[in-house]
Formats: structure tokens, sequence, C-alpha cells
């Protein structure tokens, strides 16, 4: 049912290698753990290891911990909350967990067109300074993708604060750092997004004019054609 770990890092692969037979259904809600004594023994690691992977998995809402009882494996669907997106995205073996990167890029194409026609209706003058700034920076940027890639990634984010919504905000913290785990190859899949400027300069002036409709337009449009790329891309790896 284990496998013995041979990772670094001994706790994250002990997280990891429970934290997937958890999410795969392998380990099923309302199940009790082995003891940390034949943890230890099924992994081959230190019971430090054991307890911090634990730790670690009682603060994602995957398992229970009854001091001097048991630890039940919780239904995490229910339980769990979004940072447990950015753990998934890679197996214990290091495989593209295809379900939760498909989950991340569909939520980014739903939450981009909200924030930036929030941005439009509370951000003014200032946000609308510091989005032009940075699209003016990518224009200038030319060829350089990966330059314009961070330009963009603090383009959504300048748009998320000032949509003046803190649950966006948070949001796109877990999205941004669920992006950077595949940042170096999406730069040329989103290509085609990060060289559109003049969407990224028109989405600041939508949010100067106070035109919360356009700013919306303008956002779902040009997040639709990288979803499509990276969507097209995962398609072809999982059947490969």
């Amino acid at each position: 049912m284990f496998q013995p770990v041979q990772k670094q890092s001994l706790s994250d692969a002990v997280f990891e290698q429970l934290r997937d037979k958890i999410v795969s259904g392998e380990m099923a809600a309302g199940a009790k753990l082995p003891s940390e004594r034949a943890l230890c023994e099924l992994l081959g690691v230190n019971r430090g290891a054991v307890r911090e992977a634990l730790k670690r998995l009682e603060q994602a809402h995957l398992v229970s911990i009854q001091h001097g009882g048991a630890t039940r494996i919780l239904e995490w669907q229910e339980s769990a909350g979004l940072d447990l997106m950015t753990s998934m995205l890679f197996t214990s073996d290091g495989q593209v967990n295809y379900t939760a990167a498909r989950s991340v890029v569909e939520m980014r194409s739903a939450l981009a067109p909200d924030i930036a026609r929030l941005a439009a209706m509370r951000g003014g003058e200032g946000a609308a300074d510091a989005l032009a700034l940075l699209a003016n920076q990518m224009r200038g940027a030319g060829d350089d993708l990966a330059q314009v890639q961070t330009l963009a990634l603090a383009f959504w984010g300048q748009l998320a604060s000032a949509s003046g919504n803190l649950a966006y905000r948070l949001v796109y913290n877990t999205l941004r750092e669920s992006y950077q785990k595949f940042q170096g190859l999406l730069t040329q899949v989103l290509a085609e997004e990060y060289r559109d400027a003049d969407a990224y300069l028109a989405i600041a002036d939508a949010v100067r004019a106070g035109d919360s409709e356009r700013a919306e337009q303008i956002a779902r449009r040009l997040i639709h054609n990288g979803e499509q790329a990276i969507l097209s891309i995962l398609s072809a790896l999982e059947r490969a």
C-alpha cells in the first residue's frame, strides 16, 4: 500500500504520499490511518517526519487527529480549502494532476472578468495609473516573454487589489502560487495572451473610465485565448 520514501524532505514526501492516497479515494473517508509507529515502518522514515506530515494533513483538513485516539480521514471535498489546490498539482511521483491543473485554469477564466468589472467600479485613477504603467512596460519588454509574463502576473495582482474584494485577492494569491508551478512551461503557451498589450491597456482605460462592462468584456476575451491554449496542451499531455 505504501512506498519507501526516497525524497530529500522526508516530511514533504510523507505528506504528499498520504495526501495523494486520500484525495484519490484509495484511503476512504472515515477510515483510520495506521499508527505513527506503523507509518514509520511502512514508509521507512522517522517519527518526526510522520508527525510533521500528519500535522500538515490536519491543517489541510484532510484528517482529524484525536489526541490519544485514532487519526481519521475526512471527506476532503467537504472539509478542505483552496490552499490544497497548489499541493495537488503534482502527484508524489512528480506527475501532473490534470484534473487539478484544469480546475485552476477554469477558475482563472471564471474569476478574471469579474475582477476586472469590480476594479472598474472601485479602482479609480490610482489603480488605472498603476495598471497602465504595467501594460506599457509589457509593451516595452518586446520579445522578452519571461519579463512580459512577470509583468502580466503583477497586472492581474494589481487588478485583484483594485477590485476591492478581499476574497478575490486571496483567491488570486492561490491561483498565482499554482500558476508559478507551471510558469516556465506556460511562457510560450500563453505568448499570444501576453503579447496583447493593447488589451491590457484597454482594461486600464476601462478602469479609469469606470466602465465595468467594457473591462469585463475585454478581460474575458483576453483570458479566453489563454484558456484554450492551456487546455489544449493539458489534453494532449493527458492523452500521451
